[in-house]
């Protein structure tokens, strides 16, 4: 992966960027000042744009190619949009990276350093470029819940299709025959009878 410095016409945006709504946060001065303290990489199919358990304060974009997500060595997710911001939840919660993006193709990425953006504006002098950094963060994380939110929608919706189909597949148990009742005469023992002959009658006594 190669990293140039980001040198850019000022007033005038790339069509990429001006696909990302959350930067209608900055005027046209802001963003000159973002774009001028950016860094442009150049990726290789397989190259680790973010690396999992890692800690850095920068926000990407993508301006060409794709990329995935990957937690451990699982993927999770790609992001295949131009103009889409990845990265910004770890400048909310100031903690390790969560998973990893790669490049899967060749990819061009726009590299914003949020935290040398504030070195350069200290907030004491310049308030309004960190009231406009943060409404741009918020942004960010807004689409994000959003567009988590629709996900999980969906998911449930899936699970509940999937959970009736099963249903209606299942074949409906068969009920029990009712016993037959047997007769009482079935019931009864037969009685063995004994010839006449058989019988001995008992002596007289005289």
């Amino acid at each position: 992966m190669k990293e140039f410095a980001y040198i850019h016409d000022e007033k005038h945006s790339p069509s990429p960027l001006r696909a990302v709504p959350a930067l209608a946060s900055f005027s046209d001065d802001q963003l000159d000042d973002v774009l001028n303290s950016s860094s442009l990489l150049q990726c290789e199919p397989g190259d680790c744009i973010i690396k999992e358990g890692s800690i850095d304060s920068r926000i990407y974009v993508l301006l060409s190619g794709e990329l995935e997500v990957r937690v451990g060595t699982k993927k999770v997710a790609s992001i295949t949009r131009i103009g889409e911001v990845f990265g910004e939840l770890a400048l909310v919660n100031h903690d390790k990276r969560l998973a990893s993006v790669l490049a899967s193709t060749k990819a061009v990425c726009l590299a914003v350093d949020q935290k040398f953006l504030q070195d350069i504006h200290p907030r004491e002098e310049d308030p309004d470029f960190h009231a406009a950094l943060y409404e741009f963060v918020a942004r960010l994380v807004v689409r994000k819940l959003e567009a988590t939110s629709k996900r999980l929608a969906e998911v449930e919706k899936e699970l509940r299709e999937l959970k009736e189909a099963k249903t209606a597949a299942k074949p409906v148990a068969a009920k029990p025959a009712a016993a037959k009742s047997v007769s009482a005469s079935k019931l009864k023992r037969p009685v063995k009878r004994v010839p006449a002959a058989a019988v001995r009658k008992p002596a007289r006594v005289r």
